[in-house]
């Protein structure tokens, strides 16, 4: 009785709509998938499990917060501040602290122990996340901090601006825009792991189109 309803809970929190703005959070993503849901394509469904599993992250990040609240050497100087512009993106910064005199932009993630023990770098995306969080808010310094959500261990990775990415993200960014305001669709990104496709929310609606598009290969 009571995991059908909190199963439902979950259902029922997560509303589907199309996407109407970039966010911060999209750096790093298939084109392809944030075209498909700015423009409302239909969604895999995510299991309640899933969703629970989002809502561990949520956990993690307010009990990271309270130690920076909590630590003398650590002064808050802002936390889930939205960043100052939103001409092309949405965005809200976990924390900005200020260490020994010195300005730092944190996200924080949480990792599977799996995904956890092959860190030896931020990912690509999460890179780019912090980036543009530096790059809107003026900052030179960024750290990446992640948790192992069976372990609690810690890593982090301490970034440096980098103005020649983050004007190539923009870039990119704003073409990413005229393809959806023109109904171009993306083509589909080369470099993508294959975990990357089997996980998408729109797996299934690109691969009718790939499948379509290899037909009429075929047909020429």
């Amino acid at each position: 009785m009571l995991i059908e309803l909190i199963d439902k809970y979950y259902q029922d929190k997560r509303k589907d709509r199309a996407q109407e703005h970039f966010y911060i959070s999209d750096a790093g993503k298939c084109p392809r998938a944030i075209y498909f849901s700015m423009k409302g394509y239909p969604k895999k469904e995510k299991e309640p499990r899933i969703l629970r599993i989002f809502d561990r992250g949520d956990i993690i990040h307010q009990r990271l917060m309270a130690n920076f609240w909590s630590i003398p050497e650590i002064r808050v100087v802002a936390s889930e501040i939205d960043i100052p512009s939103k001409e092309l993106f949405h965005g809200r910064a976990d924390v900005i602290i200020s260490v020994n005199d010195k300005l730092y932009v944190v996200d924080m993630k949480s990792s599977s122990d799996f995904k956890f023990q092959k860190l030896t770098e931020p990912e690509k995306a999460h890179q780019y996340q912090v980036q543009l969080y530096m790059h809107y808010f003026k900052i030179e310094q960024g750290i990446l901090l992640y948790e192992n959500k069976n372990t609690q261990a810690l890593k982090e990775f301490e970034l440096k601006y980098d103005a020649d990415l983050c004007k190539k993200i923009i870039n990119d960014f704003k073409t990413l825009k005229y393809q959806i305001e023109n109904e171009i669709l993306p083509p589909k990104p080369q470099n993508l792991e294959a975990w990357e496709c089997e996980y998408c929310d729109f797996k299934e609606e690109c691969d009718k189109i790939n499948k379509k598009d290899a037909s009429l290969q075929m047909k020429l």
